[in-house]
């Protein structure tokens, strides 16, 4: 398990061990921003987009899941929409526009330690997936991808893009709920 707090050193290795340093320091920090607050905090949402600090996390569990495990290695998850309220979030696969009604949504029975655990482990599954697959290989067939699949490096160069946006917004909303 990688708990990378520090942007990855510039001479440091290159290729797809850059992307997962990279990502194993964005995810942390994003982590950290949440476990950081008081759990009173972690449902409270801040920002007048509606989401809590919990469901960013969950929202980047899934997300991280969605891209590399579903749509690269083609496998089947369990919920892969199973961060939003409905099991299709969106209305159309060139669309970022949601059906009416759909959010992020966490159980009540589920913790920002929970998330975190499990952020991790699909972390590690991110690893190793960069350390087998060639950055040039396009996604398999069967999971998220029709005919015109990605090549792990677009996957990757999306995945941070979306973490270091989400950890952004996580940096506002953990200075807010400061004060």
């Amino acid at each position: 398990m990688s708990e990378a707090r520090a942007e990855p050193h510039p001479d440091g290795p290159a290729g797809a061990q850059r992307w997962a340093l990279y990502l194993d320091w964005l995810r942390e920090e994003a982590i950290g921003l949440v476990l950081g607050l008081d759990p009173s905090e972690h449902r409270v949402t801040r920002l007048p987009s509606g989401w809590s600090p919990l469901e960013m996390l969950s929202h980047l569990l899934h997300m991280e899941q969605r891209w590399f495990v579903w749509g690269f290695l083609g496998e089947a998850v369990d919920e892969p929409w199973g961060d939003w309220n409905v099991p299709e979030p969106w209305l159309g696969d060139d669309s970022d526009a949601t059906r009416p009604r759909a959010r992020w949504a966490v159980g009540d029975d589920v913790t920002a330690t929970d998330l975190a655990e499990r952020l991790r482990a699909v972390g590690q599954r991110t690893r190793t997936v960069l350390a087998e697959h060639p950055l040039d290989a396009r996604a398999a067939p069967g999971g998220r991808f029709g005919d015109d699949a990605p090549t792990l490096g677009w996957i990757c160069f999306h995945v941070l893009v979306e973490y270091a946006r989400h950890a952004g917004h996580l940096d506002v909303a953990a200075e807010l709920s400061r004060g």
